[in-house]
């Protein structure tokens, strides 16, 4: 069964009509998340030409592999079969139709010239910048748009409820330079979040992944957590059994801290309070007299 957004996707190819450049599918898709939907189905990240979402491209492979887009390493084309199921179980195609008429003249430079324009932050990494005629104005609230890297800190964030853009726009907001996955086991059913993806997606946006499973828990002592007080039953145990023996791991972590690197500590829970990351920023926060500010996102 196909998800609301890869319907979504469907549809604006069908009502486009033509085969798509990947660059102006992305730009399309884009706008038209933010201009029709309150809550949009794709999050994206400023990239290297704009913004991009990796769940997109995720979505793509898989109705290549259904046999509803063809396997085109330069465009999005509709299959046949692809284009009925379009037609069959198409999203919105009234608003979508009313958009892409708004927008049929926008392709190429200048698809990419307005989005840069209504949204800076999504052009903050672009690496095209000095190729188009973009206004100072524009050219302004793009640097101004920029996460500014301040001094050395300590975030803590669960990927649990986010999409793999929502994430990295928390990382990206907060100039996060290394991100440490203090999971033992880094698989996740959930898009994104298994290692290969994750390192993958964080240091194409300039954050070194490092994964320190020596710091997780292993799922077989994660059982049987219902209330507070088993989770505080579970870290008062992490505090005396594991965390004594990993000195060596923490202190790499003050390492860079201690070089100005902004390092963020990840795992899956959303609220810190149920996740052992926050016993890790504690203890690490206990090791050194430096000053360095701990954000739980």
């Amino acid at each position: 069964m196909l998800l609301e957004r890869q319907r979504l996707l469907l549809t604006l190819l069908d009502v486009v009509g033509q085969p798509m450049r990947h660059m102006d599918f992305q730009k399309l898709l884009f706008l038209y998340t933010h201009e029709c939907e309150i809550t949009p189905r794709y999050d994206f990240v400023p990239y290297k030409f704009g913004a991009f979402s990796f769940t997109s491209y995720a979505d793509k492979r898989k109705l290549i592999a259904l046999g509803l887009l063809m396997d085109d390493e330069q465009h999005w084309v509709l299959t046949e079969a692809g284009r009925i199921i379009a037609r069959r179980h198409s999203i919105e195609p009234v608003r979508v139709a009313s958009f892409c008429q708004r927008h049929q003249q926008l392709r190429g430079t200048a698809l990419v010239v307005e989005q840069y324009r209504r949204f800076p932050y999504y052009a903050t990494r672009s690496e095209i910048l000095d190729q188009l005629q973009l206004e100072q104005e524009t050219l302004a609230r793009i640097e101004a748009a920029k996460p500014k890297r301040g001094p050395a800190a300590l975030v803590t964030i669960g990927y649990e409820g986010r999409s793999l853009e929502n994430y990295l726009n928390e990382l990206l907001r907060r100039a996060v330079t290394v991100l440490c996955d203090v999971r033992r086991n880094p698989v996740s059913r959930k898009y994104g979040f298994s290692k290969g993806t994750l390192s993958k997606a964080s240091e194409g946006l300039d954050m070194r992944y490092e994964h320190l499973p020596e710091l997780g828990i292993a799922s077989d002592e994660r059982r049987g957590l219902h209330t507070q007080a088993d989770y505080e039953a579970l870290f008062a145990w992490y505090r005396r059994k594991i965390l004594p023996r990993q000195r060596a791991t923490l202190e790499r972590i003050l390492l860079w801290l201690a070089a100005g690197e902004r390092v963020a500590l990840t795992c899956f829970e959303r609220l810190p309070e149920h996740c052992h990351r926050h016993c890790v920023a504690e203890a690490l926060e206990q090791m050194t007299s430096a000053s360095f500010k701990t954000d739980h996102v």
